[in-house]
Order: C-alpha cells, then sequence, then structure tokens
C-alpha cells in the first residue's frame, strides 16, 4: 500500500474519533455543566471512539500493523475502553449517587440509560474473560464466539445510548461516529464468518482427497 494511502486512512481514522470530541468541546452547554461531569461526558465520548478502532484492529485493516501488532494494540485499546467506562459511570456516580443506582437496577426513567448499563457489563465481562480465559481453559474457538456475542451487546448497546442522550455531543458528527462504529463492526465480524467458511471448506477439500 502507498504512503499516501495509509496517510489518508489513518487520517479519516483520527477524523472520524476527534471531530465529535472537538464538537463537543464547543458545546455551550458546557458553561452549565460540572468539572467532573464534563469528564464523565467526554470518557463516555472518548469510549465510543475506541469503539470504532477495535475492530478495525482485530481485522488487520489498519495499515503499517503488523497481525501480532495489531492484536497486541487491541488488548492495550481494550484495556483502555474499559478504562474509560470506568471514569465515565464514576464521574456521573460522583455527581449524581441515586441517579445511578436508578440506572444500575434499571429503574431509571431515562431511555438511554438501560442500553448504556448493558454495554457497560458487556464490556466488563470481556475484559475478565480476556485476563482469565487461560485460566479457564477456554478454547480459542470458544473465546471467539463469547468475543464476538459480547461484542455485538456491547456495538447496540452503545450505539442506541449515544443517540439517545441528548448532551454535549454534536447530533450530526454523533450520528456520523454511531454509523461508523456499526459499519465496523458489522464489516469486521462479516469478514470473519467468511473466512471461517473458507477454512471449513478448505479441511473438507483435503479430507477428501
Amino acid at each position: 500500500m502507498r504512503l499516501a494511502q495509509v496517510a489518508v486512512i489513518w487520517a479519516a481514522l483520527a477524523t472520524a474519533v476527534c471531530v465529535p470530541i472537538a464538537a463537543a468541546a464547543a458545546s455551550p452547554l458546557l458553561a452549565w455543566r460540572g468539572p467532573v461531569y464534563i469528564v464523565a461526558g467526554f470518557a463516555g465520548i472518548i469510549a465510543l471512539g475506541l469503539m470504532l478502532v477495535q475492530p478495525l484492529l482485530i481485522a488487520g485493516y489498519l495499515p503499517g500493523l503488523s497481525a501480532y501488532r495489531g492484536r497486541r494494540a487491541h488488548h492495550w485499546v481494550g484495556g483502555a475502553l474499559a478504562v474509560a467506562v470506568v471514569v465515565h459511570v464514576g464521574a456521573l456516580w460522583i455527581t449524581s449517587p441515586p441517579d445511578m443506582i436508578d440506572a444500575l437496577f434499571f429503574s431509571s426513567p431515562t431511555p438511554f440509560s438501560p442500553w448504556g448499563v448493558i454495554a457497560m457489563w458487556a464490556i466488563f465481562a470481556v475484559a475478565l474473560l480476556a485476563a482469565v480465559r487461560r485460566r479457564l481453559g477456554l478454547r480459542p474457538r470458544t473465546w471467539r464466539i463469547g468475543h464476538m456475542l459480547l461484542a455485538i451487546v456491547i456495538v447496540v448497546g452503545s450505539v442506541v445510548h449515544a443517540i439517545l442522550v441528548e448532551g454535549t455531543m454534536e447530533t450530526v458528527s454523533k450520528a456520523a461516529l454511531c454509523v461508523l462504529v456499526l459499519a465496523a463492526a458489522i464489516k469486521v465480524m462479516a469478514g470473519l464468518r467468511v473466512l471461517k467458511k473458507r477454512g471449513s471448506l478448505r479441511v473438507e477439500s483435503i479430507a477428501r482427497r
């Protein structure tokens, strides 16, 4: 791949992640928000941006990274995503513990809360499984299936949560980022299924010889 193409791909990714952050930073609503609440909001925006990066890393769609480096980066970005979610939830807890208790027990009147809580637990579940899967002796296939199912929950829950929240995120850039997160996840999962089918066909072909 040419250097210009590599630069364009990375620039496009940086734009997709950074524009919503910059647009939120310019929101007039920030004047009415406390610093802890602002930290919570931007931690959520960053987490959404990292969800776009994650599937691209593991699928090898980002040029300049070997398969090994892509996997390592996927692990580190996954850790950063979990930290961003902890900061997001922790800061919201500081600003209003009763609201967070209602959200965690699915009794909040706000329609976006359940989606965010479900996505949060799915993120923590992936992080926990990644940390203990060797100790549990999980087979690679079992890990992939579990990881993919949880990833679907994370992406859908996070996107719906973000769309329903009416806050500092600018509407168009937020919608664009959410569409890209969904598209990247669908593209990668579809690609993995195609590779799996091709591998099965190769095994069957070899067995018949």
